[in-house]
């Protein structure tokens, strides 16, 4: 979700040289091609009746080569170097392979085949090279950095002087001010992490989507409703499909203990064993990383990779973890009391494991809080929550009205297609919604681009998003667990990020910030799901017509707090553990995988028994797969913004256009301008402050 100086699309973006072509051919490839050229459908959307899987692979290598050659036309230039012909210039070099791999990529996350993970296999390090080719080539880089020395002394506005220290900040943070044998030291490490990277994601698709339970009895399956069951028979067998993170879904209602315990036990061990195993991967890439640190002149691969965050150095990210672990143990032993108390009512004898967790902790809420959660799903259908509830929470605090689009070709018939329209009724962009879960597409819920937002290419917002909710059957309504409601919250923040974007140049555009701030802006969107004049609007029985009532609102707004040391306490398991990987030195020991997982949980006192991380390494594709590596702790970090801007508006009227039009223009529309801890300053009026998450967690 996140545009970095050069390419576009996350960490897939990376490179390779090619040979030129003919002008005759180019023409030629631009007609037969259509992601050679501008999509003429309204605001360039790509259009998928004309995309194919044959067209992948030659537009972005023609991508790459067009940009090689305008690299090339930089680096002849015997000009002195200024802000156009050479920043400027690096900006427009990708604007082909921007848009292929933009659209490649989406489909390789949300709707793959066999012919895209294959091309996305060859592309790896052909990509990381093209990208080390420019990042590390050093007569570019000398042109860049007579530019940024004399920044000062030519008249630029402030974003344009931003964008060269960017550009240099990224060469030099690539390498580019390494020798020449290092340089190709690093290039070739740099291959080898891209692929092993790939590698990793496409085992986890296989075993996520091939390592699930297979159950023969029905009997084993008591709890489950019987369309769920039903939806789970294939040929006298029930088969249940993992998704990403530890615990599944239906660990929830499953009664049979043994049921949930092989299906937790698929879950854990879905990347430890078979042709499915990930661990030698994990090693590989850590250790790949260390040294690539070490060449860069950095201890170890966190240091290297906080550059420019607001964290900044491993020691401040270690240093919020132990000021959230104490409080989170002791909220997560009063928990483990109450839920052994629960399973000692029904005499069964036994003590709480991590695969009784979910199924009792329910029980806990519905006595606790009578909260069913079957019941509170009829009141949340994925059309009201999406129209009533998300897009009304935007109208109210920005002004944005929506139309639904039949008309834009999608990638797939479950895609949902809206254009978004300003206060004044002008254009702001086309949003895409893929909700269902589906064989085609990889677990967890994300955002990103189509087309990113940009003055100087007088481009629009074109944003998706993508979840994994499960599709009802044919005829019925989508009714969603309030976590989901909360992720689709959680997603279109992240959007509004993106849509509000007010920038000239793309690379720094919307979302094409630090990982310690991306996601700020996205969960700060999830307080609107439980504000009660948003809530009342989009919370409606799907059979009956009638709105939530304030008793069940109330019961939901106090289960909030529920179970809330586990959820931190699985979640800084998983971020302690990123960190430890990668603060390791390039000749540290690793014996195995899960020896090392069990010491970095030690060592921050995080070994709770009954509550195991949310993600372990085998299978944490955050890190390994997804590009944040030594960044998964910025969820955490930037909770505690979005907890404390939610403060803010609590204390200034909360859900009011006023509100929303001051963190609009202070936070939503800068993209990466400026220094984020002075941008969150100018919003509040004042720092950050870690109170109100704690209140919100119920850990204070």
């Amino acid at each position: 979700m996140k545009k970095y100086i050069l390419f576009t699309t996350l960490t897939f973006i990376l490179s390779c040289k090619t040979n030129n072509n003919s002008k005759e051919s180019v023409v030629m490839e631009k007609i037969e091609n259509p992601l050679l050229v501008k999509s003429n459908l309204d605001y360039e959307a790509p259009d998928f009746r004309k995309i194919k899987n044959k067209h992948f692979m030659p537009a972005i290598i023609k991508g790459m080569e067009l940009q090689n050659n305008k690299i090339s036309e930089i680096v002849k230039n015997k000009e002195k170097p200024n802000f156009e012909n050479t920043i400027l210039a690096i900006e427009e070099s990708d604007s082909v392979l921007d848009r292929a791999i933009s659209v490649f990529y989406a489909l390789a996350g949300a709707h793959t085949n066999d012919t895209i993970k294959q091309i996305q296999k060859e592309l790896a390090p052909k990509l990381s090279n093209h990208q080390d080719e420019i990042l590390l080539n050093t007569k570019l880089f000398d042109k860049v950095k007579v530019v940024y020395q004399n920044i000062e002394n030519v008249k630029l506005d402030e974003e344009s002087k931003h964008l060269v220290k960017e550009y240099y900040k990224n060469f030099v943070k690539a390498g580019a001010n390494l020798a020449e044998y290092k340089k190709k030291e690093l290039k070739k490490i740099n291959a080898e992490l891209a692929s092993l990277s790939n590698d990793f994601g496409k085992k986890l698709l296989n075993s996520s989507k091939k390592g699930g339970l297979e159950v023969t009895k029905k009997e084993d399956l008591v709890g489950l409703s019987e369309d769920k069951i039903a939806s789970l028979e294939k040929e006298g067998v029930y088969s249940i499909q993992l998704i990403n993170t530890t615990q599944q879904p239906l660990l929830q209602s499953l009664e049979n203990r043994d049921t949930r315990k092989a299906l937790f036990e698929k879950s854990i061990h879905r990347s430890d064993i078979g042709n499915f195993q990930t661990n030698e991967l994990v090693k590989k890439m850590v250790k790949l990383r260390a040294k690539k640190a070490n060449i860069l002149g950095f201890e170890n691969y966190a240091s290297w990779s906080l550059q420019g965050t607001m964290a900044s150095s491993p020691e401040r990210v270690f240093k919020m973890f132990d000021g959230l672990i104490s409080g989170s143990l002791e909220k997560v032993k009063s928990e483990v009391k109450e839920i052994q108390k629960e399973i000692d009512k029904e005499g069964k004898g036994f003590k709480l494991a991590p695969y009784d967790w979910s199924h009792y902790a329910e029980k806990v809420r519905k006595s606790k809080y009578s909260l069913n959660e079957n019941e509170v799903k009829q009141y949340f259908e994925l059309n009201n929550v999406l129209e009533k509830g998300v897009f009304y929470a935007a109208t109210k605090l920005y002004g944005l009205s929506f139309k639904r689009r039949t008309d834009i070709p999608v990638y797939h018939p479950d895609v949902l297609v809206y254009e978004i329209f300003e206060e004044d009724g002008s254009k702001l962009g086309l949003f895409y919604g893929d909700f269902f879960a589906r064989d085609s597409k990889r677990g967890g819920a994300w955002m990103s681009s189509f087309v990113k937002q940009s003055k100087l290419r007088n481009q629009k917002p074109v944003i998706y998003n993508v979840c994994n909710f499960p599709k009802p059957a044919e005829g019925e309504p989508a009714l969603i667990s309030f976590d989901n409601v909360e992720t689709t919250f959680h997603e279109f923040g992240h959007a509004l990020h993106g849509f509000f974007a007010n920038q000239k140049y793309e690379s720094i555009s919307g979302t094409s910030v630090a990982r310690d701030f991306v996601e700020f802006p996205s969960q700060f969107n999830e307080n609107w799901a439980t504000h009660p004049q948003v809530l009342n609007n989009y919370a409606i029985h799907y059979q009956s017509g009638k709105v939530i009532s304030d008793a069940l609102l109330k019961k939901i707004k106090d289960a909030g707090t529920f179970n809330q040391g586990y959820s931190m306490i699985e979640n800084l398991c998983s971020s302690n553990i990123d960190m430890q990987w990668h603060t390791i030195t390039e000749d540290t020991n690793i014996e195995s995988v899960a020896k090392f997982e069990e010491h970095a949980l030690a060592k921050m006192n995080l070994e709770v028994k009954e509550v195991p991380p949310r993600y372990r390494s085998t299978y944490f594709a955050h890190i390994f797969s997804g590009g944040y590596a030594a960044g998964y702790y910025s969820y955490l970090w930037t909770e505690m913004l979005s907890h404390d801007a939610f403060d803010w508006f609590k204390n200034n009227g909360l859900l009011n256009r006023q509100n929303g039009q001051k963190f609009r223009e202070d936070v939503l529309s800068k993209g990466n301008t400026m220094d984020y801890a002075e941008m969150y300053k100018i919003f509040a009026g004042r720092d950050p402050k870690s109170e109100p998450m704690l209140k919100a967690r119920g850990l204070k």
